[in-house]
């Protein structure tokens, strides 16, 4: 009889012991107090493609001077603006800087006479970042500059190659006197040009185009992440966070630290984190960096945007991204917010981000021609703008209208900025179906949509130029 109730506590023991065991392992509840961190929670959903530094640094245009004051425009995303840039000028190594007060040379002069091209970036760029596109070696002062034009130009009447780099915030440019280009290269620049469309130049150094060329008005179908979405993404812990409207109708999500507020019909999202430490002596190339890997993480990038680096007065916090839509960026307005993402940085952390939720499907619904303005029509509406004395750059552009069934229609403009940092629509293309009287069809064809059979003839002319610089 002993032996069977030895038996049967043994057994009884045995039981407990693996109870316990399984218990400590697995941590059932009642067990101990159990405290999740904001850490805990790890949001596994990718929304949006990464990117990197690297693809948001790029030139606002390129400007080719073909001498006896004749010029012309290249935007992003265009053919002969791709092969420039990327084939004809990255890799290229810029020495040897020297520092000149801004009049060194008469300007105005080497712009009506002289071949060349210039490089334009808004509002300025560190020169750190743009080591991201350039290869650029010099002395601590000029590290540190902002640069907001490139002039790459070949004097008249000599065989000599000149580079100045000019900084955005004093009457300075910087000269690279080891430069690695030739004349040759000069030449070829130039050469992309010749059967593109030409610009005069305004007394204030504003390009307008001589006559009208053709672009394009689009309708893409979108889709939109949710504000469930992006909050999950920008909170750690979801099981925390409130959820209320305020008196304007507008969602906030809120997790007691940081803010979500939700606007215009669940398409655009502000994000405030208050937390944020208000120090701010991280250089503005941190922030761009710290920038980029933000998005990546919460929301990521839909297509093409360009960095636009903070002006001085921002005390170098805020950092934007303008989309693009094929060669064109799209203009914002307060009616229709859609075409940046915007954040704020407190020494490298993001205390605010706006953005759109929009994401636009990879192909076009519908396209159609539409011509922009140019020549008298063009200069004459620019003269008669209220605002003219304020006008610091012509574009063209692209204007968003919201329409039914998740489209979204893009309406090419001429757009104006001012000294402010605003941008307005100054002129609307000419209604579809409409072709204004051209004095030189080549030359206004010679732009036209990449799908349009001109787009032959420019492949045909940069092949000629390639292989006569391959020849040399």
């Amino acid at each position: 009889m002993m032996e069977k109730v030895k038996t049967a506590a043994l057994i009884v023991l045995v039981a407990l012991s693996l109870l316990q065991s399984y218990l400590l392992a697995y941590s059932m509840p009642g067990l101990g107090a159990a405290v999740r961190s904001d850490l805990d929670y790890v949001n596994d959903e990718q929304l949006g493609t990464p990117s990197s530094v690297e693809s948001v640094i790029f030139p606002e245009a390129l400007v080719l001077h073909k001498g006896g004051d004749k010029h012309t425009v290249l935007y992003p995303g265009t053919q002969f603006y791709e092969m420039i840039l990327n084939q004809r000028i990255v890799g290229r190594e810029f020495k040897g800087f020297q520092r000149s007060p801004a009049d060194v040379l008469d300007w105005e002069d080497v712009r009506k006479n002289d071949i060349g091209i210039e490089l334009l970036f808004e509002n300025g760029i560190s020169i750190e970042l743009l080591q991201k596109l350039l290869k650029l070696e010099g002395d601590l002062l000029f590290l540190n500059e902002r640069i907001d034009r490139i002039w790459i130009l070949k004097t008249e009447g000599t065989e000599e190659v000149r580079t100045f780099f000019f900084s955005s915030e004093d009457d300075i440019v910087y000269e690279s006197v080891r430069a690695d280009l030739t004349v040759r290269d000069v030449q070829d620049y130039v050469g992309f040009g010749e059967h593109l469309p030409e610009y005069k130049v305004t007394a204030d150094g504003l390009y307008i185009p001589a006559e009208p060329f053709m672009a394009t008005e689009m309708v893409y179908p979108y889709e939109t992440y949710t504000p469930e979405q992006m909050q999950r993404s920008l909170f750690f812990d979801s099981s925390t966070t409130r959820v209320f409207e305020d008196r304007s109708g507008s969602q906030i999500f809120t997790d007691g630290k940081r803010g979500l507020k939700v606007e215009q019909d669940g398409m655009w999202i502000s994000y405030t984190n208050p937390a944020a430490t208000t120090s701010n002596d991280t250089p503005l190339s941190e922030n761009v960096y710290a920038s980029v890997d933000f998005i990546n993480q919460h929301g990521g990038w839909d297509g093409m945007y360009r960095l636009v680096s903070a002006s001085p007065e921002e005390n170098q916090k805020v950092v934007s991204f303008r989309k693009y839509i094929e060669q064109y960026p799209v203009i914002d307005s307060l009616a229709f917010q859609y075409g940046y993402m915007n954040l704020t940085l407190q020494k490298g952390v993001v205390s605010e981000y706006a953005r759109s939720l929009i994401t636009l499907g990879s192909l076009s619904e519908s396209r159609t021609p539409r011509w922009l303005q140019g020549g008298k029509i063009l200069e004459d509406t620019l003269e008669s703008y209220p605002r003219r004395g304020e006008v610091t750059a012509l574009f063209p552009a692209l204007r968003t209208i919201h329409m039914e069934e998740n489209k979204l229609r893009f309406v090419p403009v001429w757009a104006v900025r001012l000294t402010s940092g605003a941008e307005e629509v100054l002129l609307e293309a000419y209604p579809a179906g409409y072709k204004p009287e051209l004095t030189n069809d080549q030359q206004a064809e010679g732009t036209a949509d990449s799908e349009d059979a001109s787009a032959s003839t420019a492949r045909e002319q940069g092949d000629r130029v390639s292989e006569e610089s391959e020849a040399q």
